[in-house]
């Protein structure tokens, strides 16, 4: 968390006219924690790089929020585990910055760890909450960003156009492992993580740990329909935010009242009512049902 549909959510909402963030330009920022800043090499540096840059656009990479500014740069944030964008007021209270709109962005405990806070010439702010100070802040020029290990590495966007099943099937096919642990790998397809990795290989009843060159043609028309699906669908409904993330507004997405099968360890199976099971798969969990998704 937050995977594709939530930095999705986040990225459109910024983009919104209403929310006055595109034009805008930075007047300041601050952080009570410089880890965040992972490029340039300092705190200063980074502040003196940004102040004064009118935001031209804002677009989204895998799970990176890109703002991009004059002169070939661009600002990347990258939320992490726990973090998430809100666009608000808010002012020093004995110590710690309080909210100036009441509800959520007040009294959600979720957007109450402010570490990194952008303050625009409109008079907005734009906080990044984060409760386990994961996420990071780096400005890059263009052209070093396009060329670096990280960027060249990311898989294709899957919910493209041009991403259709030729292009899917042919990303599988270069693949060995399990298929849910290939799903998740951000250099096969960029954006999924644990919870909508989950949730498409149930749609498609296919098991977490079954190889990927055991799938037959079927099945993987199964799971590419059911990939397009999930994620089209949990972008429509503004994301999952049973745990930390949260809209800019500081209110949840509304994914949850259609989660299937994702932390829903011993409860019912939607489809059969056999028991949802858990199991570990590189590390990660995995959640899937024994009668629909057989190895």
């Amino acid at each position: 968390m937050p995977e594709l549909p939530e930095v999705e959510t986040i990225v459109r909402e910024l983009r919104n006219g209403q929310a006055h963030i595109i034009g805008a330009r930075f007047v300041d920022v601050w952080t009570d924690t410089e880890k965040l800043i992972k490029k340039p090499s300092s705190f200063d540096l980074f502040k003196k790089g940004i102040k004064g840059k009118k935001i031209e656009g804002i677009e989204r990479r895998g799970k990176n929020i890109l703002f991009r500014l004059p002169e070939g740069k661009t600002l990347l944030v990258h939320q992490k585990m726990t973090g998430h964008f809100l666009i608000g007021k808010w002012e020093k209270r004995g110590g710690r910055w309080g909210s100036l709109k009441k509800w959520p962005l007040s009294d959600d405990p979720a957007n109450r760890y402010l570490h990194l806070i952008f303050c625009l010439d409109n008079g907005k702010m734009l906080a990044l909450s984060d409760l386990r100070k994961f996420a990071k802040a780096e400005l890059w020029e263009n052209s070093d960003l396009a060329n670096s290990k990280y960027f060249k590495s990311l898989g294709p966007e899957p919910l493209k156009e041009d991403f259709d099943f030729k292009a899917f099937n042919d990303v599988l096919n270069k693949k060995k492992g399990k298929i849910k642990k290939i799903l998740m790998d951000q250099n096969v397809i960029a954006g999924i993580g644990n919870i909508y990795s989950d949730e498409m290989l149930f749609k498609a009843r296919i098991h977490p740990l079954k190889e990927v060159l055991r799938l037959s043609l079927s099945e993987k028309k199964k799971l590419f329909r059911a990939m397009k699906e999930t994620l089209d669908l949990a972008v429509k409904l503004q994301g999952e935010s049973f745990s930390d993330f949260r809209r800019t507004s500081g209110e949840k997405g509304y994914y949850d009242k259609v989660r299937m099968i994702y932390r829903r360890t011993g409860e019912k199976c939607p489809n059969c009512k056999g028991i949802i099971k858990r199991i570990k798969v590189g590390g990660r969990s995995a959640h899937f049902c024994p009668n629909c998704q057989k190895i």
